[in-house]
């Protein structure tokens, strides 16, 4: 025991597959960067739909307040996963072999009316956008969050140079 306070976990961030963990870990790093406590989990909306149903609608009761879900191919982990629970629900397309994830962007940002999914863009710099998202809902009603996202968008203005060489 290090005497570590571990917060409970504000943050779902579920993928399809394992091999989604390449392109979802950056969500998980960026939400660690401004100190987030978040859950990882494998959710398959075809291969494990009892666990898909059983974690979308346990979400809110478990104190989850975002959920951002990774996926690829036909990707209806993110919509099935906002079909089941009123959190927000944002959906990273992951770049597949075939068709370089625009069959996921599809998949994911034509969910029909009454169902929203708040798409991002396809691979890394998606996850990145979901963490700084899901970071950003919160910091709504959390000034110590919203601060650290200020920090974080002012370090990132300032890391560009005037001039390029």
């Amino acid at each position: 025991m290090t005497g570590e306070t571990v917060l409970a976990p504000l943050v779902g961030i579920i993928m399809g597959s394992r091999s989604d963990w390449e392109t979802m870990r950056h969500a998980a790093e960026t939400l660690d960067r401004l100190g987030v406590p978040h859950e990882t989990r494998v959710v398959s909306a075809h291969r494990t739909p009892d666990r898909l149903v059983s974690y979308a609608k346990g979400a809110a009761g478990r104190g989850l307040k975002v959920i951002i879900a990774g996926a690829g191919g036909a990707a209806h982990l993110p919509g099935m996963a906002a079909s089941m629970t009123a959190l927000p629900v944002l959906g990273v397309p992951v770049e597949s072999h075939a068709l370089k994830g625009m069959d996921s962007l599809l998949s994911i940002v034509q969910m029909p009316g009454g169902i929203p999914v708040a798409t991002l863009a396809i691979g890394k710099p998606g996850a990145i956008n979901a963490g700084l998202l899901a970071a950003a809902i919160l910091a709504l009603s959390d000034a110590a969050l919203a601060a650290r996202l200020d920090a974080w968008r002012a370090a990132q203005t300032n890391a560009v140079p005037d001039a390029p060489a």
